[in-house]
């Protein structure tokens, strides 16, 4: 509810390979009881930010992958490339 009111949101996922991370955060489509963290949060912004009168707002997300100290943005056209 904070990042409704103007602050800054994360949603952070640490862990060995395979403890579940990426279902926690994605989870699958159907059924809707299996949705993951990110699609719930979306979900939430969308309906405030449409329910909303009078105010105006700025979205903006990243999806960030950092494994062996290498870190890719998974939502660049290049989902391989390693930022710096």
């Amino acid at each position: 509810q904070g990042v409704m009111e103007g602050y800054n949101g994360t949603i952070f996922a640490y862990g060995q390979t395979g403890s579940g991370k990426s279902f926690t955060m994605q989870g699958i489509a159907d059924p809707s009881s299996q949705k993951g963290i990110i699609p719930r949060a979306f979900e939430h912004i969308f309906e405030s930010v449409q329910c909303a009168e009078n105010t105006k707002f700025l979205l903006r997300a990243s999806f960030l992958e950092i494994c062996n100290e290498h870190i890719r943005d998974l939502l660049g056209a290049d989902t391989k490339q390693k930022l710096e």
